[in-house]
């Protein structure tokens, strides 16, 4: 049953200052979250209500690189405030229209990468800044007042520890970073998802060898260490909808036998992240013929058989939004972006996936006014969350 919106909840002085708190309010959700975790609820039934989504993709995990900050591998820019980093990537200041917009336009989902690494000081401990956590939890605050799912994750930040410190110390750092965002939000209801990374699980440190089972350990013990830290921080977390991320999240490598589901406390509360459908046609210009279609078919097959058929939901957390001129393949049937964007969500959603598209600021949809740019993207959307809405 996809979940129906109810109107907005008021703005409130007392509880807007309430949820831009780091101390004091984390246990209690916010005004515009009732902090409920549903009963019999299993992770397919989250999958269901889902339904499709959207990235506010460059944006909260935008940084700049400087790696001589041994700690978060991150400069420091303009006056060190949230909105600094938060518009350094070229994004407009997150507003609560813009979400609401996503939510207008037939999404059910946003996804809010976070680096998480941003105002962090330089001393080994991966304390994350207060006034950067309150940030994100007012752009999650405005997600929940337009009554949308959110899912938020560690994203790039994961890479640089990976990259340039040994296992010990990165599987250190998540626990510390995922324990410290888990109590923060742990009074939020079961509409809050956490995704435990983005795409680095399988990178291996500079200038290392490993094999591919010691890869494939890694990424399980990196998965392992985000559902326990979240676990243990008990309320809401011990029930909470936790998302495995893949190898590279890509399709071929994750749905091998050595890509393990982490052990879990809660009964059926875990999702299994990866990007793309098409993403070796996308970026071989082969989009648009009937190998487009088989390949897709037969990557969809593959999540089918390793997590669907064993009731474990699928996250598709980004997928492509725009299909350029250049990506089609000579002898296409289909050349139409908003055909192709309709055919791959379709797909995904026949297998019962959560698919959800990546999209940076005023490209897919425009931030600045709210809406899909493309009145025939706009159709499409609308036309899959009808659809969906009605099954």
């Amino acid at each position: 049953m996809v979940f129906k919106r109810f109107s907005a909840f008021v703005l409130s002085a007392v509880m807007l200052g309430c949820s831009l708190s780091v101390t004091g309010c984390a246990d209690s959700g916010s005004e515009f979250d009732d902090g409920k975790m549903r009963k019999d609820m299993s992770a397919m039934d989250y999958a269901d209500e889902m339904g499709i989504g959207i990235n506010l993709g460059n944006t909260f995990e935008a940084y700049w690189e400087d790696k001589s900050n041994k700690t978060t591998g991150s400069s420091t820019i303009g006056d060190n405030t949230p909105q600094d980093y938060e518009t350094c990537w070229g994004a407009v200041v997150t507003t609560p229209e813009a979400v609401q917009g996503m939510a207008d336009a037939g999404f059910n989902t946003v996804r809010i990468p976070v680096y998480w690494g941003n105002m962090m000081e330089d001393n080994g401990k991966f304390k994350i800044n207060e006034e950067y956590m309150a940030r994100v939890r007012e752009v999650v605050d405005y997600a929940r007042k337009a009554q949308l799912y959110v899912v938020i994750n560690i994203h790039h930040f994961d890479e640089f520890l990976i990259e340039n410190k040994d296992k010990d110390t990165v599987l250190s750092a998540v626990d510390t970073l995922w324990t410290q965002i888990a109590k923060e939000f742990k009074g939020y209801s079961d509409y809050l998802v956490f995704e435990g990374f983005n795409e680095a699980l399988g990178s291996q440190p500079e200038g290392a060898n490993l094999s591919e089972e010691e890869i494939y350990d890694y990424v399980n013990d990196m998965n392992q260490t985000f559902v326990d830290a979240v676990r243990k921080t008990g309320g809401n977390n011990k029930k909470r909808v936790l998302i495995a991320s893949g190898y590279w999240t890509n399709i071929d490598n994750t749905t091998k036998e050595s890509f393990l589901m982490p052990q879990d406390s809660a009964e059926d509360k875990m999702m299994v992240s990866v990007h793309y459908i098409d993403n070796a046609c996308y970026w071989t210009n082969n989009i648009g013929g009937d190998y487009w279609l088989t390949y897709s078919e037969n990557q969809c097959k593959l999540l089918d058989e390793a997590f669907i058929s064993k009731d474990i939901p699928v996250f598709v957390g980004e997928c492509t939004s725009i299909y350029d001129g250049e990506r089609f393949a000579q002898n296409a049937d289909v050349t139409d972006s908003s055909e192709c964007l309709s055919t791959i969500m379709n797909m995904a959603v026949d297998y019962g996936f959560v698919p959800v598209l990546w999209d940076v600021s005023n490209n897919f949809y425009s931030r600045s006014d709210c809406k899909i740019k493309s009145d025939s993207d706009a159709q499409v959307i609308l036309d899959i969350a009808e659809r969906i809405e009605n099954e």
